[in-house]
């Protein structure tokens, strides 16, 4: 009899991996992706996405002062939502101000606006993933967790669930490689490819 999983996806993980690897990043790639997660003796019950929308709102560019305006949708979560199986849990993205591009700061000339870049923070995603976890561990809805993360946070999590007698799967992504502490704390380790 097949086991029942959970396919927890941090997308900020996933997207950053997947840009670099060049793929188009969109609904029907998340879902090819989850769906290549589970294997032959495993029924997907769930699978939960964890990311944001991209940030809207102005600010001001850290030299000319000038005002600009972030604008950006989440039509594309709305219709991963929409997906069977997937349920969608949305962090939020926090503007944390203007980094620069190079460091040291080493201008040829007189500082621009185009020499620093916008620095985001997505908040709260971690936080969501150790609570579902907890949640699959104390209903036993699932008999395995299919975790696909890189973010350390979700280790006392990912603990409790082995305490309450669930499997966590830990999954590296091709050009990626899971940190060693989620490795430690993980039943099985799954090398996974790109649809």
């Amino acid at each position: 009899m097949p086991k029942k999983v959970a396919i927890l996806l941090d997308g900020g993980h996933v997207r950053a991996k997947a840009n670099q690897a060049g793929k188009h990043y969109n609904p029907d790639f998340i879902a090819g992706f989850a769906r290549k997660c589970a294997v032959s003796d495993e029924e997907i019950f769930r699978v939960l996405y964890y990311d944001c929308a991209l940030y809207s709102g102005a600010v001001k560019l850290p030299v000319s002062g000038s005002p600009h305006i972030f604008t950006s949708s989440d039509r594309w979560l709305e219709e991963l939502a929409c997906k069977d199986l997937f349920a969608v849990r949305r962090g939020v993205l926090k503007f944390r101000g203007f980094k620069p591009k190079r460091t040291p700061v080493k201008p040829s000339g007189p500082l621009t606006d185009a020499d620093f870049n916008p620095d985001f923070e997505q908040k709260g995603v971690d936080m969501r993933i150790g609570l579902d976890i907890a949640a699959y561990s104390n209903n036993h809805a699932v008999e395995r967790i299919i975790l696909v993360t890189n973010d350390t946070d979700c280790v006392p999590a990912m603990k409790y669930g082995r305490k309450s007698g669930i499997q966590v799967v830990i999954v590296e992504l091709p050009n990626g490689r899971a940190a060693s502490e989620l490795v430690m704390h993980a039943d099985f380790k799954r090398k996974v490819a790109w649809p």
